[in-house]
Order: structure tokens, then sequence, then C-alpha cells
């Protein structure tokens, strides 16, 4: 029989492939917050058997399993058989949206993205108190979520720049639109083509973001091939910043939450943990940590679309840092600040921060004595 859609002309042999052992049923963050198994790695594996067998349609009573996913890789990162489960399920939301069967928060996202500069459909771009387009030897890209959603954690990062004597300079930034892989679609030309141009207008040796989302587009995406073609280097700032002495310490105990884009889509591991051994001497792992983090429950467009599930996955990850006493959780992403913050509960007492905001309240407090 011939391959009625895409996914099964790529992917045929890993879906045959998957062994049904239940291993990514073990780490799923959607399986652990709603405990379906059609919802896990190996439900949407049988499922998209079922689809190229004939038995059942690639349509909207798929939505609901293929659209909740969270792209966490964690499952592909357990599988003993090798599946790539994330790529695998972006290919079939492709082939979903392409036969009009897609969840309605996508195609708003989607429908944005065509007509505005941000995810969020802002009107106006935030100055930070920053001049932007400057010339300059970094470009820090801040991302849709750092400019509208945690704009106070993204000062306290532009302050401990300014602090570092930085030679930086903020973009008249839109969005990198990556996301847009995640959810069926594709990535719009448009957007990068603005970004690209932007940056190349600094003349900047390298770009600095703090969303690992932009930082794995930028670097993995044909569209920003540019940036590496010209010799620009694209760095996270927990990169950036893991060879600065900040001069400042913290006698709580602090832990910290591997994003999922940053870790397991990118293997930066250690180089956020360097820079939070210099200043927490009470540092401790979660009992999930390193490839084996739990997903926040932000990614691939969970948070917009199934906003109850990506909260519990969220307070998961919460009760594990609880669980090893810790008064602050650190993290190097905005979404999953943005999730874990939206998910704590009044009675829990941890104080949620990116890596670098946390620093820079430490040297305000120093400032002040």
């Amino acid at each position: 029989m011939e391959a009625k859609y895409d996914f099964e002309k790529k992917f045929r042999e890993q879906i045959l492939q998957c062994s049904r052992c239940g291993f990514c049923q073990a780490v799923c963050p959607v399986y652990g917050s709603t405990l379906r198994p059609a919802l896990n790695a190996r439900g949407k594996m049988l499922l998209l058997k079922e689809v190229m067998d004939g038995k059942i349609d690639l349509g909207e009573d798929l939505i609901e399993s293929l659209f909740q996913c969270t792209t966490c890789a964690s499952c592909a990162a357990n599988c003993p058989s090798g599946v790539n489960v994330p790529e695998i399920i972006k290919q079939a939301r492709k082939d979903m949206v392409h036969i009009g069967s897609c969840h309605p928060a996508f195609v708003g996202m989607n429908d944005v993205l065509q007509k505005s500069t941000n995810i969020y459909a802002e009107d106006e771009l935030p100055d930070f108190g920053r001049k932007r387009d400057k010339k300059a030897a970094f470009v820090y890209f801040v991302g849709c979520v750092g400019s509208y959603r945690e704009d106070e954690s993204t000062e306290e990062t532009l302050d401990l720049m300014d602090r570092l004597a930085v030679d930086y300079t903020l973009i008249s930034e839109v969005c990198c639109s990556g996301v847009l892989e995640d959810v069926g679609y594709n990535l719009n030309p448009k957007l990068a083509r603005e970004n690209l141009d932007r940056m190349f207008s600094t003349g900047a040796g390298a770009v600095i973001t703090g969303c690992p989302y932009c930082f794995r587009t930028f670097t993995h995406r044909k569209e920003y091939d540019e940036l590496k073609e010209k010799g620009i280097k694209v760095l996270h700032i927990s990169q950036f910043l893991k060879d600065f002495d900040f001069g400042v310490k913290t006698g709580k105990k602090v832990t910290y939450h591997d994003p999922c884009d940053l870790g397991r889509h990118c293997g930066i591991y250690e180089e956020p943990r360097a820079t939070i051994k210099k200043i927490a001497s009470d540092f401790v792992e979660m009992q999930h940590h390193h490839a084996d983090s739990l997903c926040c429950g932000a990614g691939g467009g969970v948070r917009g679309a199934f906003a109850k599930n990506s909260l519990s996955m969220a307070r998961r990850r919460l009760k594990e840092a609880e669980e090893v006493g810790a008064e602050i959780l650190l993290t190097e992403c905005n979404s999953c600040v943005h999730n874990l913050v939206n998910a704590k509960l009044r009675k829990q007492n941890i104080k949620i921060y990116n890596t670098t905001a946390f620093i820079n309240e430490l040297v305000n407090k120093i400032d002040k004595v």
C-alpha cells in the first residue's frame, strides 16, 4: 500500500521499530500528569501505526493525542529502540495541518505570526530603557516570552550585563518563529530575514540569547544558516556567563531545572551548573536532572492548548524541588520560569528565578549595604 502521509514516508520503519516496551511511559511528562496511555509516546506510535494500516483516519479524533506532546524528547532519550518520537510527532502534525485538522490554539498561533511580529500580537516592543540596533560586539536577543511575559527577569539580565561591562546591543527583534515548527507549521522566513538583517547591521560577532528555543532555532534551522556562514557565533546566556566571577554568594539551598530545549535538545548541562556552583555552596540536584530532567510542561505548544495539564506537569517538577529542600529554584529559560511560577501554590515558599536574575538580585543587595 502506498504511503498516504509524509510521516509514513519518512518514519514508517521507526514507527514499526517501536517495541511497545513502555520505557517512554515512565518518563513522559504528559502521561505522568494524566495517566492516559494514549498520550504517551507508545500510545502515539500505536495510533500512527493504526493510521498506516488504514484502520483509523488521521483527523480530528487524533488532535488531543498528537497535539498534546511537549516535544521534550525524554521519550527519545530513554527509548531502547532508538525511535525519534518528537520528530515523528512534528511530521504527523504537519500532515494534519495540511489536511485541515489542527488544534485551534495552533491555528491561531500561526495566524498571529503571519500578521504580527510576536506570538502575543503585542503592538510595541519594550525598549527596556536601552537603545536598539547600535554597533556592538554582541547582540542580545531577548525572545517573545522574555520581552512580553517575563520582562522583569529580562531587566535583571540586562542590568547584570551592564554591570559586567558587556559591549552589547538589543535589536528591533521579531519572533524567531521556531515554535511554529513544533505545532505543524513552517518557520516564517520573512521574520527570520528581518532578524538576520538587524543582527548583521550591528556588526556584532556573536548573538547571545536568553531563550533556549531561540538558541535552538538560530543553531538548528536552515533559515538562520547565514549566521554560521558569516562566522557569527550563537551563545546561550549560560554559555556566555560561565567564566565570569560575580563576587556574590548565597547561603540558601539552591537547585537547578534543566530546560528541555537547552538540555536534551542542545546538550547544554554543565555551563549553568558551573555558574550556580560559584554562587551557591549549598547546591543540590533534584531526583531527575540533566538528560533525565522532568519537563516543566510549557513546550510544544502545550501551555497554550492544554493549560491544565501543562500546570500539572510544572507542579510535579516543583514537588521534586521541595523534596530536596530547595529554597531557590533556578533555570535558564523564560518559558520554564513563567510556567513554574504560574503553577506554584501559595503554601510553597520556594522562589523561582532565571539564574541571571537571581545573581543580579544578590549584587543589588550588596550595593544597598
